[in-house]
């Protein structure tokens, strides 16, 4: 459970709030630790979404963090050997439902988020590299800190976000698992309908706006 919400809350504070115009300009370390501190600045100061108004947050998801992520690719990586087999019309239908379902996993956090810190080690890479790993570490009031890692690629514009790690467990890898359990049951479309039906659940749950008390 820790580690689902860590995930989720961690992931969406370091995913974007930077232009495609300064991404260009930043190496990929000084781009996460720019966008994680601007997201974390508002994410505890935004009384909407700290009330849990759960549009602002899918907003917010929507418009600021998902320029940054490369949600082909990181859908082609967990769907594997199976995204091969797929067809054109597949492979858009299950990259759409997999960030819609990433979108309420973000959403669903962003209003935890409270007095975290994190912490970034240095970067190893050289110039010409086209691929790297932030890593960094989430430090807590109590407890130990939390790794907390990326991996990026660079695009003909910016640098953008395909992995995300924590606790030592990449995204990717763990819904890679889910993915080929699904399609041993019902193939490439069983796994739409199962990450359709999952987001149709989290729609409504959103739509019910967040509870006041009485």
């Amino acid at each position: 459970m820790i580690r689902k919400f860590l995930f989720a809350a961690f992931a969406v504070a370091s995913l974007g709030f930077g232009s495609i115009a300064a991404a260009q300009q930043e190496a990929p370390d000084v781009l996460i630790k720019r966008i994680s501190q601007e997201v974390l600045d508002i994410a505890r100061q935004d009384k909407e979404i700290q009330s849990g108004n759960n549009q602002k947050v899918l907003d917010l998801v929507e418009e600021k963090i998902l320029p940054h992520v490369d949600f082909q690719r990181m859908t082609s990586l967990a769907a594997g050997r199976f995204w091969r087999e797929a067809t054109p019309q597949q492979q858009k239908e299950l990259t759409r439902e997999f960030r819609s379902l990433l979108v309420y996993t973000y959403s669903g956090a962003i209003s935890q988020v409270k007095e975290h810190k994190l912490e970034f080690k240095p970067l190893r890479a050289s110039p010409n590299d086209t691929e790297v790993e932030v890593r960094s570490q989430v430090v807590q009031s109590r407890g130990e800190p939390i790794q907390l890692n990326y991996r990026l690629a660079k695009t003909d514009l910016e640098w953008k976000i395909y992995d995300v790690n924590v606790l030592g467990a990449w995204l990717v890898e763990t819904y890679k698992g889910n993915f080929a359990a699904e399609i041993s049951k019902g193939g490439i479309d069983g796994l739409i309908k199962a990450l359709s039906d999952r987001n149709i659940k989290l729609a409504a749950s959103a739509a019910k706006g967040p509870r006041r008390s009485r």
